[in-house]
């Protein structure tokens, strides 16, 4: 569906994607995964075909989107994280207006409303105004504005930065649901356990992918496993293993600490003693499965 090819973007002294070149199937949730200034939305830009890069290629089923502008335009959607709604329009109004942009007629608009409502339980919400929304709703009925056109694909720019718990479980359904029609989502996140739910998941920082696969591949390039290290006083823990792994690093996490290490069985002991020997009481030193935060933090830190 995507193929992007040796993709780079300066701004001035700030490069802010860097040759980067990967493929994005069609059927599949992409997930771009990383911190702010990662590059995540000039890359989307760029894939939207909004801005232009300043070397490089983006294909979108074979076609270059820069020479192929509006013909590739007519079956994709782009979200940027500030969606342009008219917040002086109602709900209903926000679809009819994005679809008539879109050439739909207002036949086909009044036809493939319901469907857009049955997904996002925005039909009780139809007339009233899109600046009286909740952030959840505002995002849904971006969506639905976005889809009003039936595009292939679809690119979303950080879809549930700024979004309560429930509402950002919602909207992740309403993507598996367009999933399984058939749609092709590439979504950005700052939010790891959503990068858990993709197919596949690029890890970027500093306009560079660190890592790209499925989140379980990416979870096996880290080696060895990850040691959870439960102490009455964290602070202390983390200050005297930071003199004792030099070559490690560590992740606090509430009343833990997380490293990763080689094997675990001798590691474990050779913890405990340390931590001991400096009177630190340890309730617990596991052995666990790392989330895939857990591996981006070790990721950023090898690569400094």
């Amino acid at each position: 569906m995507i193929a992007v090819k040796n993709i780079t973007k300066r701004f001035g002294d700030i490069t802010a994607v860097d040759d980067l070149s990967f493929e994005v199937q069609k059927g599949e949730i992409f997930g771009i995964v990383g911190p702010d200034g990662a590059g995540k939305s000039t890359l989307l830009r760029m894939m939207s075909g909004i801005l232009l890069p300043g070397s490089g290629v983006v294909e979108i089923n074979g076609e270059n989107i820069q020479s192929n502008l509006y013909r590739i335009k007519e079956n994709l959607a782009y979200m940027p994280q500030r969606f342009g709604l008219y917040e002086d329009l109602t709900v209903e109004e926000n679809i009819f207006f994005f679809g008539r942009l879109f050439g739909v007629s207002k036949k086909e608009i009044k036809e493939r409303i319901p469907a857009l409502y049955d997904f996002s339980r925005l039909g009780p919400f139809k007339d009233r105004l899109a600046g009286k929304l909740s952030g959840g709703m505002k995002q849904k009925l971006g969506l639905a504005c976005s889809l009003i056109h039936s595009p292939d694909l679809i690119l979303l720019d950080e879809p549930t930065n700024g979004v309560d718990p429930v509402s950002r479980r919602e909207f992740w359904k309403i993507l598996y649901t367009l999933l399984g029609d058939g749609v092709t989502i590439v979504v950005s996140t700052a939010y790891l356990d959503e990068a858990e739910r993709c197919n596949r998941v690029a890890m970027m920082d500093k306009g560079k992918f660190l890592r790209n696969g499925k989140p379980s591949d990416i979870k096996k390039t880290i080696g060895g496993v990850m040691l959870e290290i439960v102490t009455d006083n964290v602070w202390r823990a983390e200050e005297v293993m930071m003199k004792h792994l030099k070559n490690n690093n560590i992740i606090r996490e509430g009343n833990s600490l997380k490293i990763f290490v080689s094997s675990g069985v001798k590691e474990k002991e050779a913890i405990k003693r340390i931590l001991e020997k400096e009177k630190i009481h340890v309730s617990s030193v596991t052995i666990k499965v790392p989330t895939l935060e857990n591996c981006f933090m070790e990721i950023v830190a090898d690569n400094g």
